[in-house]
């Protein structure tokens, strides 16, 4: 089955059950993007604790951007 015949078949739906397609795709792309970035929160976890690197609270003390065009 080819895209447009997908298109077809679904506008061929009653609005209800239209709905309720969109919804279900709209959970399933929510979900997979979790598991991308769970997925993604792993591997940087792995490759960090692999390479013994270590995060101290003063790698972080002046990350944030303060020009004054800028509200803090």
């Amino acid at each position: 089955m080819n895209l447009q015949k997908i298109i077809n078949s679904i506008e061929s739906l009653p609005i209800e059950e239209q709905d309720y397609l969109f919804e279900f795709l709209r959970k399933k792309k929510e979900e997979s993007r979790g598991d991308n970035f769970w997925e993604g929160l792993q591997k940087f976890r792995k490759v960090i604790q692999s390479e013994g690197i270590i995060f101290i609270d003063d790698d972080f003390a002046d990350l944030r951007y303060r020009s004054v065009v800028r509200e803090i």
